[in-house]
């Protein structure tokens, strides 16, 4: 089946490009036009008529890329299916690559009546696409250019302020944040650079010394980290992590090296509370609430389809729980 990418590609213009010439959404320029059209004829392309209400089916696309830690991934996933079964509603999961096509062959083949899009990046190449469709979508995230996009997701900027603000209240001077791994910040993950912008804006209006480290999984990355912090600042007290399965090895990892939490280092986290509360030292932390935002996300996407007005964004405000991973600065 010659799908719209097909298409997009034998014209030479974006996926989004054909939508709004097909579709008439927005104005296209003649000669793109004629040039699409072409392509539709040369391949045989078929505009299929959307399975609306009738379908009783979400999409939820969420690439599985490298740096994506799955069973948060899950967790959200299942909030979005609970939700979605109260209002009738089946979940398509879509995890293929940068998740373009997949999108595309939903909204051409009628296989759901909605997206919920996740892994959200600040310059995201589906967003063009997700505009120029008539299907209804909601972005877990929120990208640099929200405009047209309905989006809910956690304030991470100010989730990285308040972890900042809590260690500054107890005294710390020196701070790190150990951060996701390098390649969710190269895909410029708009999460993952929020909180960064956070933090950072925090620690400055602290007066406090600050560093950023993106940094792996396993055990080799945390003891690897761990050194650098240490030997790079040298009066490290306080140490933001977000990166949910780095969190035991590196506790591990200041406890070899002689430094014990909460005593000689305080460490918080932002991770899915359940994560925080189990770790081998409970863990002082911001949670990432995902089964709000699964669930709020739906009843968006359902307000959507009733034709409901709803927000462009929506922003949950960041909530710290204080646990014993930390404590005043040492003397």
């Amino acid at each position: 089946m010659v799908k719209i990418t097909d298409v997009a590609r034998h014209a030479g213009v974006s996926p989004s490009t054909v939508s709004y010439a097909l579709s008439g959404k927005r104005p296209i320029s003649d000669e793109t036009r004629r040039r699409v059209q072409a392509a539709v004829r040369e391949l045989g392309y078929r505009t299929h008529v959307r399975a609306g209400a009738g379908s009783r089916v979400l999409a939820l696309a969420v690439p599985m890329r490298s740096g994506v830690h799955v069973p948060v991934v899950t967790q959200f996933a299942v909030s979005v299916v609970t939700a979605a079964r109260a209002h009738g509603h089946d979940v398509l999961l879509l995890t293929q690559g940068e998740g373009e096509e997949d999108i595309g062959r939903v909204a051409e083949t009628g296989l759901a009546d909605a997206l919920v899009v996740m892994d959200v990046q600040l310059q995201d190449p589906r967003l063009p696409l997700l505009r120029s469709l008539p299907l209804p979508s909601v972005l877990i995230g929120v990208p640099a250019e929200p405009d047209g996009l309905t989006c809910v997701d956690l304030d991470f900027g100010a989730a990285g302020e308040l972890c900042v603000d809590h260690l500054a209240r107890l005294g710390h001077r020196t701070v790190a944040l150990v951060g996701s791994p390098p390649e969710v910040y190269v895909r410029r993950t708009a999460f993952a650079r929020r909180l960064v912008q956070g933090f950072t804006a925090a620690a400055d209006r602290h007066r406090i010394r600050s560093a950023v480290h993106p940094c792996g999984t396993g055990r080799g990355a945390a003891r690897a980290i761990a050194e650098r912090l240490l030997r790079e600042q040298p009066g490290l007290t306080g140490v933001v992590a977000h990166n949910e399965p780095l969190l035991d090895p590196l506790i591990d990892a200041f406890e070899e090296l002689g430094v014990r939490i909460p005593e000689d280092l305080s460490l918080t986290a932002v991770c899915p509370t359940p994560v925080a509360a189990s770790a081998r030292i409970p863990l002082t932390s911001v949670t990432v609430p995902s089964t709000e935002l699964g669930t709020r996300a739906v009843h968006l996407l359902v307000r959507k389809l009733s034709g409901a007005p709803v927000p462009q964004a929506t922003l949950l405000p960041p909530r710290l729980t204080e646990r014993a991973s930390t404590g005043p600065r040492p003397d």
